[in-house]
């Protein structure tokens, strides 16, 4: 398996030699030369493994130069009942007649993202087994990925993680979940801006190649590949729990600000994986939401970026976008060139105007948007009908996918974090905070450190030069 960007600039490389990389250095996105077909047998042979053994067997599809077993070895390491509270480590639930939910929150950190990165902080590991070896993580957080990589790579002494974070626009449990980390190894910048801020900083700085390379500048977010390949195991666990027999149709809602959560839905269905439909829902940043409906893709000043309550969804520039596009136009990297050079000049791009857009749903997408009414609403719903509390993000998807389901096939909501993350929203909809553990309780109790910085390149990166490794 070899990996190529979606700029077409940047020479072919196997899994090791783009995993620490991040962003490609023609400014893409490394992606598959072509994706792993899984046929009717190899779905039967699957179906009723351990979701450790199952993750094995698909992370070696993607990652085949590594030793024999050695993937093997490390997803069992890493999906263990002690990380993630049970060995299914993601349950699918029925939440009401047609509609279930993908249980992905019970790692360390209470988040979906902690599913792919306890595996990314074990992949990495393998890589850094030289005594001079060292990487330097430099990444963005809407809300969650933040405390997920630090956590899984907080204590490793070759590692150092440059956390940047939109001041004060996450909820107080994720703030503190990151700042309160009194590990030498782990530096957060809270950022005076948006997440997109955050990104645009964090693309700049690895787009400059000898930086990169000269201080061993690796990633953690979504555009690492590694992160997109481990989540489409879930997709894969979910379709087997869902179904009695191979070729049964489900379909996934999917709340999505970055897009990397839904476009690994999407591989797994490129895979072969029998998904009828991924839906996507957004909350008010709703800049997917119009492209699956219009073909236009309209990223938003930081100015009409809205600081929302399902705050991990407020992002303009969805960077995982660009691999969809990339197979939306036939993986025409001179297009996707052009398309984004169309974004940089004007700010948007229409994809009506080419011959592969034909619509949403003829590629396998719906979507929708939700408001912090809707939000509300939906959490007071679910909790009223079953005794369940979902966390504002759950509830966008859940708003979303109650109006996309379809008789007779299953509609598969995906959990992105646990509500006690989100206090106030919850207070606001069911009259009282949910309870928190005796662990998120002394989080909060902790003092908590980090910089604050603008959003300036040269400042943060000469912050960045004084503290690597």
């Amino acid at each position: 398996m070899r990996y190529v960007s979606t700029r077409g600039q940047t020479p072919p490389a196997p899994f090791r030699a783009v995993l620490l990389e991040g962003l490609a250095p023609d400014g893409g996105l490394m992606v598959p030369e072509c994706y792993p077909r899984i046929g009717a047998d190899t779905l039967r042979a699957w179906r009723g493994l351990p979701y450790a053994q199952l993750a094995g067997e698909l992370m070696a599809l993607f990652a085949d130069d590594y030793a024999p077993g050695e993937l093997a070895r490390l997803t069992a390491a890493v999906y263990t009942a002690a990380s993630f509270g049970t060995t299914e480590v993601a349950p699918l639930v029925d939440l009401e007649p047609g509609l279930k939910l993908l249980q992905l929150a019970n790692g360390p950190t209470l988040s979906f993202k902690d599913i792919a990165m306890q595996l990314l902080g074990g992949l990495f590991q393998l890589e850094l087994t030289s005594p001079a070896a060292a990487l330097n993580i430099l990444a963005a957080t809407s809300g969650d990925t933040g405390s997920s990589a630090e956590y899984a790579m907080r204590g490793r002494g070759a590692i150092r993680v440059f956390m940047l974070s939109p001041h004060g626009r996450m909820s107080a449990i994720q703030r503190a979940q990151m700042y309160s980390l009194a590990d030498p190894n782990i530096f957060n910048i809270a950022v005076e801006g948006t997440f997109d801020d955050c990104q645009d900083v964090v693309k700049a700085i690895a787009s400059d190649v000898q930086f990169k390379q000269r201080h061993r500048l690796g990633a953690v977010n979504s555009i690492n590949w590694a992160r997109v390949a481990a989540q489409t195991v879930y997709y894969f666990s979910a379709y087997f729990a869902a179904t009695a027999r191979n070729g049964d149709p489900v379909s996934f809602c999917v709340p999505s600000g970055n897009f990397g959560n839904v476009l690994a839905g999407w591989v797994a269905r490129c895979m072969g994986l029998p998904i009828d439909r991924l839906v996507v829902a957004t909350n008010e940043n709703d800049v997917l939401d119009e492209f699956f409906r219009t073909g236009r893709y309209r990223v938003r000043s930081r100015s009409q970026t809205l600081a929302t309550s399902s705050p991990s969804m407020d992002i303009s520039k969805a960077s995982n976008f660009e691999r969809f596009v990339f197979d939306l136009v036939e993986r025409d990297s001179n297009r996707v060139r052009d398309l984004w050079s169309q974004l940089q000049s004007r700010g948007e791009f229409d994809l009506t105007q080419t011959a592969q857009w034909s619509g949403a749903a003829a590629c396998g997408f719906a979507s929708g948007r939700s408001t912090h009414a809707d939000r509300v609403a939906t959490i007071r719903s679910v909790h009223q009908a079953s005794g369940r509390i979902v966390d504002p993000h759950t509830a966008d998807g859940i708003k979303v996918a109650r109006e996309r389901c379809e008789s007779g096939i299953p509609m598969i909501c995906v959990e992105t974090a646990q509500a006690a993350k989100f206090p106030e929203t919850i207070a606001e909809a069911i009259g009282r905070p949910p309870l928190l553990s005796p662990e998120l309780a002394g989080v909060l109790a902790r003092p908590q450190r980090f910089q604050t910085m603008p959003p300036e390149v040269a400042a943060i990166r000469s912050y960045i030069e004084a503290h690597t490794v």
